[in-house]
């Protein structure tokens, strides 16, 4: 049977496929997906920026009827501010990076979610051999999905653990999902991928 660094020669990565960039460097493959726009990151910051003058706004109101004990409208400045804070949060979770890196000296992968704020980005290894699947998903826009199946050590009972490695693949990239999705195949062990040689 041949060896996985024989089958990544006959069938090279390709440098990019969906939202990641792949890169092979000795002994580990990397995959990040790309950073969004200047746009999409102050989006969040114009969202709290605009709540603050509306909190400021409803306890000024709240301070103003209360001492005239009627019923106002201060409310619905407190309203828009925490509406605004809940877009603000949502949008900052939709900024998270992807990164995995198949490490092929220690048989893990690493993946990895990138975080905006200091110090939030998660990281988690998982061994070779836990990995149960590679699944291609199709999404309702009708681009693809990469998605990577395990189980943590010997959970046979609990439900399998699933993480995107790659999003928004274009139907046109068909041929580059099928070469990396056999490469990954290969490198986890799993069958069916059709190893070159075997």
């Amino acid at each position: 049977m041949a060896s996985f660094s024989e089958a990544l020669e006959d069938n090279p990565a390709p440098r990019q496929l969906g939202d990641v960039r792949l890169r092979y460097e000795p002994g580990r493959l990397l995959g990040e997906s790309r950073a969004p726009s200047y746009w999409k990151r102050l989006l969040p910051t114009v969202c709290l920026g605009m709540a603050v003058p509306l909190t400021l706004l409803a306890l000024v109101g709240a301070w103003v009827e209360g001492a005239r004990q009627g019923l106002g409208l201060f409310w619905v400045p407190g309203l828009l501010a925490a509406a605004l804070v809940g877009l603000a949060l949502w949008l900052e979770g939709q900024l998270g990076r992807r990164r995995f890196v198949l490490h092929f000296r220690s048989e893990r992968l690493r993946l990895e979610r990138l975080r905006w704020a200091p110090g939030a980005t998660r990281a988690q290894w998982v061994p070779f051999d836990e990995v149960t699947a590679v699944d291609v998903v199709e999404r309702p826009d009708g681009n693809y999905a990469l998605v990577v199946v395990w189980r943590a050590g010997d959970e046979e009972e609990t439900p399998p653990r699933r993480e995107v490695l790659v999003e928004h693949i274009l139907k046109s990239e068909q041929e580059a999902l099928l070469r990396v999705w056999r490469m990954l195949h290969n490198a986890f062990g799993l069958r069916g991928a059709g190893l070159a040689g075997g």
